[in-house]
């Protein structure tokens, strides 16, 4: 059974979904500092603070794709699905950030 609600996903879920070959945009929106440490492959960054103003620019390529939002564990991206969804995005927040993903055997990168 998951832990994720109607609008998270879970880590297993994810990774399903890439071994499946979909293609979902991977939104990261920690702060600059984490996401140097690490962040998920092919990911791309914009802090929280950042996501009202600037996510059009940010997803311009891929305005109608899956958006799978994560952040350490999980209350930053629930409120960057928020800010998303109002803007007409379908985004979802991955269910206990990227220290559950990493837990979930998912890859990361430096």
């Amino acid at each position: 059974m998951s832990d994720a609600t109607p609008n998270e996903i879970s880590p297993a879920a994810l990774l399903a979904r890439q071994d499946q070959g979909k293609d979902d945009v991977l939104l990261d929106v920690r702060e600059l500092n984490e996401w140097n440490l690490f962040r998920l492959p092919n990911a791309i960054h914009l802090p929280l603070a950042r996501v009202s103003g600037s996510a059009s620019e940010a997803l311009a390529h891929s305005p109608d794709a899956e958006i799978v939002v994560y952040c350490g564990r999980g209350a930053r991206s629930a409120q960057a699905v928020e800010m998303l969804r109002a803007q007409g995005y379908n985004a979802t927040s991955l269910a206990g950030g990227i220290a559950a993903w990493i837990d979930a055997g998912g890859e990361v990168e430096e």
